[in-house]
């Protein structure tokens, strides 16, 4: 499915409400002046209010990153890809949600 890459300016949420913040690996290929999310970055959370049995997200896992292009050669992530947001049990808590990307590149 096809949607634009998602980067590191952009605005991603754990199902709690907490912010996303992607650690990029790639410092070479850049949309909007940032470097372009891939599924080798770290997707850390901080702040996820959720305080149940397994504790607040802490991290987002990637499953499914864009098909047909690479960056440096690994996946970037899209606004339509699928993730889980994951606490530090590695307990999944639900899909991340991509609130707001770069318009203007898009990738399958």
């Amino acid at each position: 499915m096809s949607g634009t890459l998602f980067h590191q300016g952009a605005t991603a949420l754990c199902p709690h409400g907490a912010p996303v913040n992607a650690i990029p690996s790639n410092t070479r290929v850049l949309v909007s002046g940032l470097p372009v999310a891939t599924l080798a970055d770290q997707y850390l959370i901080a702040g996820c209010p959720f305080a149940g049995q397994t504790g607040p997200c802490v991290r987002v896992q990637w499953l499914v990153p864009a098909a047909r292009v690479l960056v440096n050669g690994v996946p970037p992530i899209l606004n339509t890809s699928v993730g889980l947001a994951l606490a530090a049990t590695q307990a999944p808590l639900g899909p991340p949600v991509v609130a707001a990307t770069q318009p203007r590149v898009v990738a399958i």
